[in-house]
């Protein structure tokens, strides 16, 4: 027998409890998302890459099913020892297990959750793994490629389709928050390294500190005050803001990639 072929590289596995519990309450919440799990019949979620442990897996399906109880999830991993040691989490068909890369092991998901996978690729492997993804994805699927930091108070991510990238949004705990371009320390990797003046990224992060500052005095009223003010300050400012005002009390920030994208080289 052939030995299946996986697209990938093994990450280096370290996941904490709710580390992604932002996107995933972004992926629940929001109706872009909800409208796909709907469409379909079957709705399928693969966890892209998840770590040595599978419990950011086991939180994803547990959060989903709230809102969408049919919903099956899957994790894949390349490395076989961690698909051996998620398997005991496993409540198939709801949440399995499978070894599998980019290549999504030959599924069709509906929806990819690909977190902190391609920061360890060089940023022209970028497009190549998106492409391979969105292949491989169910007609009108969607991936969500993103990074966070090791607690899940910083987080990034990039909404993409068929068509490729649609928006970026940007997630953040105010409370600790000490300017909003800290953010830019988890940025996906498409725009990490174009944090630098001349980038369209830049001037967003660059933007967003200038209406934190302006914010200042309603840090009178709280952190979450401040955050409000401040996006509706970029806004003011000319910057496409797209998400609700419900989303951004959460310390959310959705714009869309023309926004952002990076300046051809």
């Amino acid at each position: 027998m052939a030995r299946a072929h996986f697209v990938g590289a093994p990450t280096r596995g370290t996941t904490n409890p709710n580390r992604l519990r932002r996107v995933d309450r972004w992926l629940a919440g929001t109706p872009e998302v909800s409208a796909v799990l709907r469409r379909a019949p079957d709705p399928l979620v693969v966890d892209l890459g998840y770590g040595a442990s599978p419990v950011t897996t086991v939180e994803l399906a547990t959060r989903l099913r709230r809102a969408h109880p049919a919903v099956r999830v899957l994790g894949l991993e390349i490395d076989a020892e961690r698909v051996a040691a998620a398997r005991p989490a496993a409540n198939p068909p709801l949440l399995d297990f499978r070894q599998g890369g980019f290549e999504l092991a030959g599924t069709r998901p509906n929806l990819v959750r690909a977190f902190n996978v391609l920061r360890q690729y060089s940023e022209d492997e970028v497009t190549g793994a998106w492409k391979l993804v969105l292949d491989g994805l169910a007609p009108g699927g969607l991936l969500i490629e993103g990074t966070c930091d090791e607690i899940g108070r910083l987080s990034t991510w990039v909404t993409l389709d068929a068509n490729g990238p649609r928006t970026l949004t940007l997630s953040c705990h105010v409370g600790s928050l000490d300017r909003p371009s800290t953010l830019a320390e988890r940025l996906p990797k498409a725009l990490i390294h174009r944090n630098v003046p001349g980038e369209r990224v830049h001037d967003l992060m660059s933007t967003l500190d200038s209406c934190w500052a302006a914010a200042t005095p309603h840090r009178t009223f709280g952190a979450r005050s401040r955050w409000l003010e401040t996006v509706r300050l970029l806004a003011e400012r000319g910057w496409p803001v797209l998400s609700r005002p419900g989303r951004i009390r959460l310390g959310e920030l959705t714009v869309p990639w023309h926004a952002v994208a990076p300046e051809s080289r």
